[in-house]
C-alpha cells in the first residue's frame, strides 16, 4: 500500500472512531458528567473532515489557495483542543475526588491555580521571534505542552491515590485520564521530532497516528463496557485520606460568628438575675395555686 494512501486510511479510521466515540458517549449520557469531554469530542468529529477535505485540496498545484484557510483551521482547532482539554482534566479532578467534598474544593482552588501558572508560563516563554500569523503555531504547541504535562501529572496523581480514594480502574474518570496521557506523551514525542521531520509521511508520523487510534479505541471500550455500581464510601475515622479531607474541609470557612455583649456595670448584671428569680418564683406559685 503506498504511504500516501496508508496515511489517509489511518486519516479515515480515526474519524470514524471518533465518531462512534461521541455516539457512544452521548448514548451512554456521559456528557452529562464530563460535559468539557463531550464538547471535545463534538470539535473532533465536526473538524476531521473539514481538516482531511482542506488538506487534500492544498496538496494539489491548483489548490495553494486552500493554505491559508488550512492553516488558520488547524491551528484554530488546535488552540481549542487545548483550551477544552485543560476543562477535561479538571472534570476528572472534581469526579475522582467527588466523594471528599473538603479535598474536592481545596484542590480545584490549587488545580486552577496551576493552569493559570501554565499558561503564564506558555505565554512566557513563547520567543516572540516570529511576526504576525507565524506565531500562532508557537502559542499553539506552547499552550498543548502545558497541558500535556498537566494531564501526565493528572494521571500520575490517579495512579498513586486509587486506593486512597477508592478509584476502581473501570470507572470512566480514570479512562479519560489514561488516555490524555497517552495522547499527552504522544504530542510530547511528536513535537520533540517536528522540528527534525516535518512530512506526513515519515514512520514518527505514522507512530503517532496508531497511538491515536489506540487512545480513541480505549475511550470506545470505557464508554461502552459498564460502569461499577456506585457505593458509599466508607474510611476508618483514623485514615490519612479522612484527616486530610476534614482538615481541607476546615480551610476557607470562618465558622458561625457570637456576638458578645458586656454589661456595662455589675449592677445592671444584678438586676437582671433579679428579675429572673423574681419571674420563676411567681411561676412556681402560680402552678401550686392550680394544683391545689
Amino acid at each position: 500500500m503506498p504511504v500516501n494512501l496508508a496515511m489517509a486510511v489511518m486519516t479515515g479510521t480515526e474519524f470514524l472512531l471518533w465518531a462512534v466515540l461521541a455516539f457512544l458517549f452521548w448514548q451512554r449520557k456521559l456528557n452529562r458528567r464530563f460535559p468539557s469531554m463531550g464538547a471535545y469530542l463534538a470539535l473532533h468529529v465536526v473538524s476531521s473532515p473539514i481538516l482531511f477535505l482542506l488538506l487534500y485540496l492544498q496538496s494539489h498545484p491548483w489548490g495553494k489557495v486552500f493554505y491559508a484557510v488550512y492553516f488558520f483551521a488547524f491551528y484554530g482547532v488546535y488552540i481549542a483542543s487545548a483550551i477544552l482539554l485543560f476543562f477535561v482534566s479538571m472534570e476528572v479532578f472534581r469526579s475522582a475526588l467527588s466523594a471528599f467534598s473538603g479535598l474536592m474544593k481545596f484542590g480545584l482552588v490549587i488545580f486552577r491555580w496551576a493552569v493559570i501558572a501554565s499558561v503564564l508560563v506558555t505565554l512566557s516563554t513563547v520567543t516572540y521571534a516570529h511576526r504576525g500569523v507565524l506565531i500562532i503555531p508557537d502559542i499553539a504547541f506552547g499552550l498543548m505542552r502545558s497541558v500535556s504535562i498537566l494531564e501526565l501529572c493528572l494521571l500520575a496523581f490517579l495512579c498513586l491515590s486509587m486506593n486512597a480514594l477508592k478509584l476502581p480502574v473501570r470507572d470512566m474518570a480514570f479512562g479519560i485520564a489514561f488516555g490524555l496521557g497517552l495522547l499527552s506523551t504522544n504530542d510530547l514525542v511528536g513535537a520533540a521530532l517536528v522540528k527534525l521531520h516535518s512530512s506526513l509521511t515519515e514512520p514518527f508520523q505514522f507512530v503517532y497516528q496508531a497511538v491515536v487510534l489506540l487512545t480513541i479505541g480505549v475511550w470506545i471500550a470505557y464508554s461502552a463496557a459498564p460502569e461499577p455500581a456506585l457505593k458509599p464510601i466508607v474510611v476508618p475515622a483514623n485514615s490519612t485520606i479522612y484527616r486530610w479531607n476534614e482538615i481541607a474541609s476546615a480551610l476557607g470557612h470562618t465558622g458561625t460568628q457570637v456576638a458578645v455583649v458586656q454589661p456595662a456595670s455589675s449592677s445592671f448584671f444584678l438586676t437582671d438575675v433579679e428579675k429572673v428569680v423574681d419571674k420563676v418564683l411567681t411561676r412556681n406559685l402560680r402552678e401550686s395555686e392550680t394544683k391545689t
